[in-house]
This record gives structure tokens, C-alpha cells and sequence, in this order.
């Protein structure tokens, strides 16, 4: 057998654009021999699969999977690139599949390195599969897992047949997770957690950082308005095309747009901060299921009451469809004389 060195495995990605990866396996395969080694390749389907794999991936689903006590859920996200794949049977196939795995798994676990049910491949390999046989690529994003403590509760809530999900843990009084009401609050937590992108359940949970920066953010927003106040100002000292009224009017316009001293900023701040608190954390959002009835803190404790204790919200996990991938924007009349031209 000959020696596979890292110029045999660059020599056989050049050849065939394989992952380098798979270039060692095909000439472990092979044993040393390059030109049985793009057989191996070719045979495997993985040249097509490689070459696709520049291609974005933006479409596909979120899944999840809740264990029937209640004690353990996962969420996964796969991509494909378009969503005529997504909703074919033999996409979905491999996703359910690819739950079932994440289901066995503990967080942290390298989920495209498991084996794939009912075969000796890794999830990874049998993606890499499904890519050369529908022809498009495929990537399994991401993937998490909350796993209860006590007597917490694990719930999912899948909207818009997979284009958003959300697994999350709450735990209501002792006795109470089979409440009615405290049923429909998890069930309308989770339709929350979708619609409004809490970042973390409460500030207690936002970090340090976080907040310095968006304290960062609000100063540089406060300057550029001052410093556009302060430009439009000299700029008016100079017009010559305003009346008195009309140059009063745009001069009282430009002074307010200033804002408060600067003096004042820090107090400014930290009131935008208490504000921004109520955006990014569970507890501080309005809730969209009631709109009368307050914030999702106000609505939890009440229930809390109700159910003679306290409910807690402990954690959960969104994940949207694509979210954060560039998807390119086509110009199909642009395509189509670029199809006809070449």
C-alpha cells in the first residue's frame, strides 16, 4: 500500500474538487492507488455532491422532537436550496431521520459523525448521498437539545410547517404540569418565543457584554444626531433660499434634533437599556396571545398564583429557517441573456 501523504490527498482534490476528507477515505479505499481512488470518488457520488458545495443552502426545516415524558427535546435544522426539495418525501426522509439521531445525543455531540439509522454510514456520508442523488446541496446547520431538570417540562412549537421552531423548558407548581391552563401557557410561550425572538428569558441572563454594547450603540446614535443637528445648523447659517420664517422654523427643527446635554447621556442610556430589556427578554415582552393582560412575567406569576406556587420559564431555544445565510438574489432576465449569450 502506498503511503497517502497530504500532496497524494491535494493531488486528489484537484482532480476531482472532493472534500479533503473524502479524498483520504477513497485513498485509504484505494490503498494509496490515485487513479482507483477517483473511481471510489466517482462511484460514491461524491464528486457531485462536492461540486455543489458552494451552492446556498437557505430552504428546508426545522424539526424538533420531545420525548413523551417531557423530559428531553431536540431541534434541528437541515437546508436544502430550494423549497421544491424541501417538501419532497425523500428530503423529509432524511430530516426525521436526522432527528431521530439528534435525539440519542447529549449536547455538544458531533451529530454528522453518528451513524444514520438502519446503515453503516454516518449522517454526514448519507447527506453527502442525498446531495449527488437529488442535486442539490444539502447541510444539516444545526442542531441543540434542552434536557429537563427536577421537574421541568420540555415543549416544542413548530410554525409554519418547519420554517421556525422552538423547544423550551418550564416548570409549574408541583402536581401542575397536566393543568389545563398551565398547558395552554407553554403552548402559548412557545408561540411567543417564535413571534417576537426573545434573546434570553430575563436580564439576569444578559451578559456584560451585551449590554455594553448596546450601550455603545445608543451613545453612537445620540452622537451622529447631534453631530447631523450641529451640520444642518451651519448649514443654515449660510442659506440663502429660506425666508425668516422658514429659516426660524428649519433652526428650532435642528436644536431639537440635538437631544439632551451631554451631561445627560448616561441617564439617557440606561433608560433605553430598561426599555431594550423589554425586547430581547421573554419575561419583559408584551405577550401576543392576550394583549390586555400585560407582559409574559405579569401573565407567568398570575398563573403562578392560580396554581398555588410559582411557574418558572428556564430556557429555550429558537431556530428560524435560513436565518443569518445570504441568499443570493437572482435577476432572471439577466440569467436568461446570460443562458442565450453563452
Amino acid at each position: 500500500m502506498a503511503a497517502i501523504t497530504p500532496a497524494l490527498i491535494k493531488e486528489l482534490r484537484e482532480r476531482t474538487s472532493a472534500g479533503m476528507s473524502d479524498c483520504k477515505n477513497a485513498l485509504v479505499e484505494a490503498e494509496g492507488d490515485i487513479e482507483k481512488a477517483v473511481e471510489v470518488i466517482l462511484k460514491k457520488g461524491i464528486v457531485k455532491a462536492a461540486s455543489r458545495a458552494g451552492k446556498i443552502a437557505a430552504e428546508g426545516e426545522v424539526a424538533t422532537w420531545i420525548s413523551p415524558d417531557h423530559k428531553k427535546g431536540v431541534i434541528v435544522e437541515v437546508n436544502c436550496q430550494t423549497d421544491f426539495v424541501a417538501r419532497g418525501d425523500d428530503f423529509k426522509s432524511l430530516v426525521a431521520n436526522i432527528v431521530k439521531v439528534a435525539s440519542t445525543l447529549k449536547k455538544g455531540d458531533d451529530l454528522s459523525s453518528q451513524k444514520y439509522p438502519g446503515s453503516d454510514e454516518t449522517v454526514d456520508q448519507v447527506r453527502a448521498a442525498a446531495v449527488g442523488r437529488i442535486g442539490e446541496n444539502i447541510v444539516v446547520r444545526r442542531w441543540d437539545v434542552i434536557e429537563a431538570k427536577a421537574d421541568e417540562h420540555v415543549s416544542s412549537y413548530v410554525h409554519m410547517g418547519g420554517k421556525l421552531a422552538v423547544i423550551a423548558s418550564l416548570e409549574a407548581p408541583p402536581g401542575k404540569n397536566d393543568d389545563a391552563d398551565f398547558k395552554a401557557f407553554v403552548e402559548n410561550i412557545g408561540m411567543q418565543i417564535a413571534a417576537m425572538g426573545p434573546v434570553v428569558v430575563d436580564k439576569s441572563h444578559v451578559s456584560a457584554d451585551l449590554i455594553a454594547k448596546q450601550k455603545e450603540i445608543y451613545q453612537a446614535q445620540m452622537q451622529e444626531e447631534l453631530d447631523g443637528a450641529i451640520a444642518r445648523l451651519a448649514e443654515l447659517e449660510t442659506a440663502t433660499d429660506l425666508s425668516a420664517d422658514e429659516l426660524k422654523a428649519e433652526k428650532k427643527a435642528a436644536e431639537s434634533r440635538k437631544g439632551p446635554p451631554a451631561a445627560m447621556w448616561p441617564k439617557v442610556i440606561e433608560g433605553k437599556v430598561s426599555k431594550w430589556y423589554n425586547e430581547v427578554t421573554l419575561h419583559g415582552q408584551d405577550n401576543v396571545w392576550d394583549p390586555t393582560a400585560g407582559s409574559v412575567d405579569k401573565v407567568r406569576n398570575e398563573l403562578g398564583k392560580k396554581l398555588g406556587g410559582t411557574v418558572h420559564i428556564h430556557s429555550f431555544v429558537r431556530f428560524s429557517l435560513g436565518e443569518g445565510i445570504e441568499k443570493k438574489t437572482e435577476d432572471l432576465a439577466a440569467e436568461v441573456a446570460k443562458t442565450i449569450g453563452g
